[in-house]
């Protein structure tokens, strides 16, 4: 057996038992017991110091040395440039350091829950203010004496640096609060009213999920409290929530995931259980959900068709039309909550959590200073105070289990994801007339072909732009938002 043979051996191994432990975080999302969270704790530390002994393995370097690169093919060749760069973060950082990461993060993601619900800030600060300082110790080790969030940003986004993000963001902000502005200036469509089954809406989620390509032969659907997907491969799980007062909170949240978890079962085979089976970031990751979900699934076209099914689903529920029924999908409405927000708003919840967290990282803010500070900015940023935590500072898991960096890929990936709608439309020119019948399957192959199946192979700003032929930019995505709810509110 050949070195490189030897180590994609190894490497396969490792992969798996990755997948093991983010099985353990979904068990921990959907079934598992309140009372199981302490060793649970215990459980996720010993996989992550598994996990990171076979990432820092001395053999690693030495297989490595051993192969020769230029004789392997392209794939081969980007298989071993992931295997270097988590083998050189990983060695970084103190294996008693990732398990004690693994350990706090486990039981904070359960004091958090309690704390949200008591709506107690007081509550679950002592326990932020321990992860923020194991992220910042880790932060700092993997930075090398250079930007600690940048080097917490390439976890999630391999190669994006904050300045960079900050100017895209600079350039979306004010457009998006001059249209936000002039929309809520304008006649608001109605509101939708009733009642809606809460087993019936799991029912039509499921057939949503399958109308956008999920294979539920290797996933499955569970409820959760903050939705998400998990797992890649032959493995690929989405978890949603019901509001009997508001069904597109699931219908909207089950396709967002699936994005998600279309983009895993979509990655080519023979990358499984490989550096390259899996999505290449989180940025192209919210790329894949944030089209399903907006620019498909909330498009006039998809939700005509979506208008008949809930008809068939719920009977006549109070809307006369398609036409109104897309306009309500569409509704622009405060609100608090960053996952319920519509389109037009999202990003502005995303830049501030990621000013707020870069002040956190940097020192800069301090824990008892946060709900303040979120407060403040929150109000500056939607004209309306935050009327209490769960609604604010305590609404995200994500501090909680010390994912520093992510927030930014959420609008990354808005970006990424009008930059794919523009090369779609241009490529699928019968796109509309498709989804008016619930026929996502043209759009979804394409982003198979030009996106999902490439996994990790390209870095992520250049799948994009082999994808499209465009350099990544706010461009499109202004434009998009621009020309929709200026229609939507005739403005």
């Amino acid at each position: 057996m050949s070195a490189f043979d030897e180590l994609m051996a190894y490497q396969r191994e490792t992969e798996a038992l990755a997948q093991v432990a983010g099985r353990l975080g979904w068990d921990q999302e959907t079934v598992m017991p309140r009372g199981a969270a302490p060793q649970r704790g215990e459980e996720m530390a010993a996989m992550e110091g598994v996990l990171h002994a076979r990432r820092v393995d001395p053999r690693i370097p030495e297989w490595l040395d051993r192969i020769d690169e230029a004789a392997l093919n392209p794939v081969g060749q980007a298989q071993l440039r992931d295997i270097r760069r988590s083998y050189a973060r990983s060695s970084k950082v103190p294996a008693a350091l990732a398990a004690r990461i693994a350990r706090v993060t486990s039981e904070a993601q359960g004091i958090w829950a309690e704390a949200r619900a008591a709506d107690d800030v007081a509550a679950f600060a002592p326990t932020l203010t321990e992860v923020i300082a194991l992220k910042r110790e880790e932060g700092q080790a993997l930075a090398a004496g250079g930007d600690v969030y940048d080097a917490m940003l390439d976890d999630y986004e391999p190669g994006a640096r904050a300045a960079e993000l900050e100017a895209m963001f600079g350039a979306l902000r004010p457009e998006l609060t001059r249209l936000r502005e002039a929309v809520r200036a304008a006649e608001a469509p109605p509101v939708l009213e009733g009642r809606f089954d809460a087993e019936t809406q799991m029912t039509l989620t499921r057939q949503l999920a399958t109308t956008f390509g999920y294979d539920m032969s290797m996933g499955r659907v569970d409820k959760a409290v903050h939705p998400f997907s998990s797992g890649s491969g032959l493995d690929v799980r989405i978890t949603t929530r019901t509001n009997e007062l508001d069904p597109f909170n699931c219908f909207y949240s089950t396709i967002h995931e699936v994005g998600h978890a279309c983009y895993e079962q979509g990655i080519d085979k023979d990358y499984l259980l490989t550096p390259l089976g899996a999505g290449v970031s989180m940025g192209v990751h919210e790329s894949q959900s944030r089209i399903y979900e907006n620019q498909l699934g909330r498009s006039r076209a998809f939700t005509g068709w979506l208008y008949g099914q809930m008809r068939d689903a719920f009977g006549d529920f109070g809307v006369a039309d398609e036409e109104t029924f897309y306009r309500i999908v569409n509704r622009v409405s405060d609100g608090y909550i960053r996952t319920e927000a519509d389109e037009l708003q999202y990003n502005l919840h995303v830049l501030l959590r990621f000013d707020l967290e870069r002040a956190l990282m940097a020192g800069d803010l301090q824990v008892g200073d946060l709900e303040a500070a979120w407060n403040d900015r929150f109000e500056a940023d939607f004209g309306y105070a935050v009327d209490r935590p769960s609604n604010g500072v305590l609404q995200d898991v994500h501090w909680s289990v010390g994912l520093f960096g992510y927030f930014p890929t959420y609008s990354l990936g808005n970006v990424y994801a009008g930059c794919l709608n523009t090369a779609l439309r241009r490529d699928v020119p019968e796109l509309d007339a498709q989804l008016a019948q619930g026929d996502t399957s043209a759009a979804t192959g394409w982003l198979r072909e030009n996106v999902q199946r490439h996994g990790g192979l390209y870095a992520p700003r250049d799948l994009i732009t082999r994808a499209t032929g465009e350099q990544p930019s706010e461009a499109p995505l202004l434009s998009y938002l621009t020309e929709k709810f200026s229609t939507l509110y005739a403005l």
